[in-house]
């Protein structure tokens, strides 16, 4: 399948930051997380390591999905996890209970109307340094590790009197 190029480079996430998204998320075992612009996969695969939980990332670019998935052997997760090469604005991730973002603030925008579309009320969804727009973040955190410095959004998909609870599909 022919795909466009990668809408940013590749900037991996210090192990510190990963723990504090994993946090600010609240991730547990029952939990199904969806990073979006997945990269080497760590997100999803500390995820995995230290909740138990199951795990799905999406990039575009097939060499860090294949970073991603030879990660995910070496840390003995590869029955919990799945990297899928393929665009997250054409991409099914209905499923998630968790969705991580480290996207420019235009691309999450762009992403917004499907977030809001495919995910459930109570998803918790976090981004690494860029808002959505006009939507306002529940909560913000700033996060220093190292000489880094980064700050961490979480949103929660709202309930509404209309929404009806649906089983989600197993897939990732």
């Amino acid at each position: 399948m022919a795909l466009r190029k990668p809408d940013i480079g590749f900037i991996p996430t210090a192990l510190p930051i990963v723990e504090a998204i994993l946090a600010l998320a609240q991730v547990t075992a029952a939990d199904r997380v969806y990073d979006l612009g997945c990269g080497d996969g760590r997100i999803v695969i500390a995820a995995a390591q230290r909740f138990g939980c199951r795990g799905c990332g999406i990039d575009i670019d097939p060499v860090r999905i294949r970073e991603a998935r030879q990660a995910a052997q070496q840390a003995g997760v590869d029955t919990q996890v799945q990297f899928i090469q393929g665009d997250l604005y054409a991409a099914e991730f209905s499923a998630a209970t968790v969705v991580i973002l480290y996207l420019l603030p235009h691309l999450n925008a762009k992403l917004l109307p499907q977030l809001q579309q495919q995910l459930q009320p109570g998803t918790r969804v976090i981004s690494r340094d860029f808002t959505m727009g006009d939507w306002p973040p529940e909560r913000s955190q700033l996060i220093l590790a190292g000489e880094e410095e980064t700050t961490l959004y979480r949103w929660t998909m709202p309930f509404t009197s209309s929404t009806k609870l649906e089983s989600r599909s197993l897939g990732c």
